[in-house]
């Protein structure tokens, strides 16, 4: 089965990377319905170690904001939502309620350079499930790598557990403050076929 032009052009073609946002609020049950399905995307050994911490309120966003580069900052403030998309990096304590070999848990213990890459990648596939399922559910998403991730993990994650990645503004967009599209590269400057 194919997605129609329409589903293509919302999830791919038409959508843009929110650079502003509408005064509109996002209910939780919006969240909650993306979140339903980025989880059914493939990680490898179902090891899910994507985490999400929603910023909701200006005193949540506030905790964010001296970590932020400073062209981040306002469409921040701005967004109703930004997502702190952070790994777990032991991920691996759930293996037994994900995996259906009872060893799994035991070997990401036992080698934390194969934990730390597992959870590295699928973390960031993670991310990019709920990017397309937030835009499946009707948000508009500026991802953004501008930030301090130290700063982020001290404030919000000080035990060390979850590593931030990257961030997320959720919101619907103020399509006046959107860039030109930018060139994607053509197949053949980005593939190779053996």
């Amino acid at each position: 089965m194919t997605l129609d032009a329409t589903a293509l052009d919302t999830l791919f073609h038409d959508a843009r990377s929110a650079n502003g946002f509408l005064d509109k609020p996002v209910p939780t049950a919006l969240l909650q319905e993306a979140y339903r399905i980025a989880r059914m995307g493939p990680t490898s050994m179902n090891t899910q170690p994507t985490r999400y911490v929603f910023l909701t309120t200006p005193q949540a966003k506030a905790r964010l904001m001296p970590a932020l580069s400073p062209g981040n900052v306002e469409k921040t403030q701005q967004a109703p939502v930004t997502v702190i998309v952070a790994t777990d990096t032991r991920f691996y304590e759930f293996m037994p309620q994900v995996w259906h070999d009872p060893g799994a848990q035991a070997m990401f213990e036992g080698n934390p350079a194969m934990a730390a890459a597992t959870a590295t990648r699928n973390g960031t596939l993670g991310g990019a499930y709920f990017l397309i399922a937030a835009r499946a559910v009707g948000l508009d998403v500026g991802p953004m790598s501008g930030f301090d991730a130290a700063k982020v993990n001290a404030e919000f994650f000080p035990d060390g557990r979850w590593q931030a990645n990257f961030l997320m503004n959720l919101g619907y967009a103020d399509h006046g403050k959107e860039f030109p599209r930018n060139p994607r590269l053509a197949f053949e400057q980005a593939a190779t076929v053996l």
